[in-house]
């Protein structure tokens, strides 16, 4: 029996660690898209400011 179950966690953990991977990078490409949004938002704002233009709509 203690083989059955070392067998299943060797079968999941390739699964797991993938998955957890794969969490990782999309969680880090969401995340910097959102900072380089903001930045470029706050840049926009700035810009719009000196020209002396009205604030942008926001969505």
């Amino acid at each position: 029996m203690d083989n059955f179950w070392l067998n299943a966690l060797w079968s999941v953990t390739p699964t797991v660690l993938l998955g957890l991977l794969f969490w990782l990078i999309i969680r880090s490409i969401l995340r910097s898209d959102r900072t380089e949004r903001e930045t470029y938002a706050q840049i926009e704002a700035e810009e719009r400011a000196k020209r002396g233009l009205p604030e942008a709509e926001k969505k």
